[in-house]
């Protein structure tokens, strides 16, 4: 298992990474600057929340740890770890159709609402990551 010990960092492929799970008490980090946006991370054991120029990007509940962190307008996509299953909301365009992938196997589609939002289980053991894709369909 690997947390994020920086609580986010940037990774040398041009992705982020973010959360420490193991931690007991909240710890935040403001004003963190990667390819020109600035970004703020809350992590504990019950939650894991990404901003991106005060807007909403990420949140787990439990906290999680998040590498290669990559989201653009039609995708995002990264691994996750965590101790146990969480549920992962991420904002993207609100009333459009997903295409979600789990360790590269397919599971399902999904619109967002209104706000944009999109939540998905993921289960979790401790043991290794798992790789989510998200693509607009």
């Amino acid at each position: 298992m690997s947390v994020i010990s920086e609580l986010i960092r940037s990774e040398s492929d041009g992705t982020i990474s973010f959360g420490d799970y193991t931690l007991s008490a909240k710890a935040k980090l403001d004003n963190f600057e990667h390819s020109g946006d600035l970004y703020k991370v809350k992590t504990y054991r019950e939650i894991t929340k990404l901003e991106r120029n005060g807007m909403f990007v990420y949140e787990s509940v439990p906290g999680t740890s998040v590498t290669g962190f990559q989201a653009t307008e039609a995708a995002v996509a990264f691994q996750v770890e965590g101790p146990e299953d969480a549920q992962i909301t991420l904002e993207l365009e609100a009333g459009t159709e997903y295409n979600i992938t789990i360790n590269a196997a397919q599971a399902g589609v999904m619109k967002t609402n209104l706000g944009g939002k999109l939540s998905i289980s993921v289960e979790l053991d401790g043991s290794s990551a798992v790789s989510v894709g998200i693509s607009k369909k």
